[in-house]
């Protein structure tokens, strides 16, 4: 982009979008007006660029005189209003797609429609009138698959190095068994199960790796995500008022 054109952009084409987007262009799912705003900057700002590879000058305004020697001119003025009929159509500088479901012109078109998860799903009337929001009917707590799949993996491994009193440790542990029962069923003193006990746990540790109680914590990626973006909207609200 040539210096006079990224002058007249900025001059006269950007304060016109800023008066112009919030009044014409309407907000598609979580979008504002000043998101909007810049998206049509950057709109223009192509659409000016395109202009000069195909040989156009962008100018002020359009020359009315006669006579003169013909030039290719684009003015701001075609370009701000070419830019929003491009934004209230539904198109933005990263894409028109009419296909992809979370795409403005998708939307506007009545081809896919975006729900809130915090929306009302269901309402419970036999048991005291329990709301389930979209968020609850789709949650899924447990872990992923695969995640589990591997960690019995690396628990199987492990247990092939460990020794026979050792496995019937875990196993009465795993049952919920005290050390007293623990001790008197495999005929040891309690001490000694603690002891076994400290060792098993140095073991897992050591072949586990440090972080596998944080691991073990850690909550769903989505759960993660939904937080994150309810936190990104909660603070978008806070600066428009």
């Amino acid at each position: 982009m040539s210096p006079k054109s990224a002058w007249l952009l900025q001059e006269e084409i950007v304060p016109r979008l800023k008066s112009a987007v919030p009044q014409v262009v309407c907000c598609v799912s979580a979008e504002d007006p000043a998101e909007l705003v810049q998206d049509a900057t950057a709109f223009a700002a192509n659409m000016i660029q395109n202009a000069e590879r195909a040989g156009k000058t962008v100018v002020q305004c359009a020359s009315s005189r006669r006579g003169a020697r013909k030039v290719k001119t684009v003015s701001a003025g075609n370009v701000c209003f070419y830019t929003l009929q491009h934004m209230k159509s539904g198109r933005r500088s990263t894409g028109s797609s009419i296909s992809d479901v979370y795409g403005s012109a998708t939307q506007l078109k009545g081809r896919t429609r975006l729900t809130s998860l915090d929306e009302v799903a269901a309402t419970d009337e036999e048991n005291g009138g329990e709301i389930f929001e979209f968020h609850d009917v789709l949650a899924n707590n447990q872990e992923d698959p695969a995640t589990r799949a591997c960690r019995r993996l690396d628990w199987q491994s492990l247990c092939t190095r460990l020794a026979p009193r050792e496995h019937s440790i875990i196993e009465l542990m795993s049952q919920g068994k005290r050390f007293t029962s623990i001790a008197r069923k495999l005929r040891l003193s309690v001490s000694t199960v603690q002891t076994a006990r400290q060792h098993l746990a140095d073991k897992i540790l050591d072949f586990m790796g440090p972080r596998i109680l944080d691991d073990l914590q850690i909550r769903p990626q989505w759960q993660q995500d939904i937080q994150a973006t309810k936190a990104k909207l909660a603070c978008r609200e806070e600066r428009r008022h």
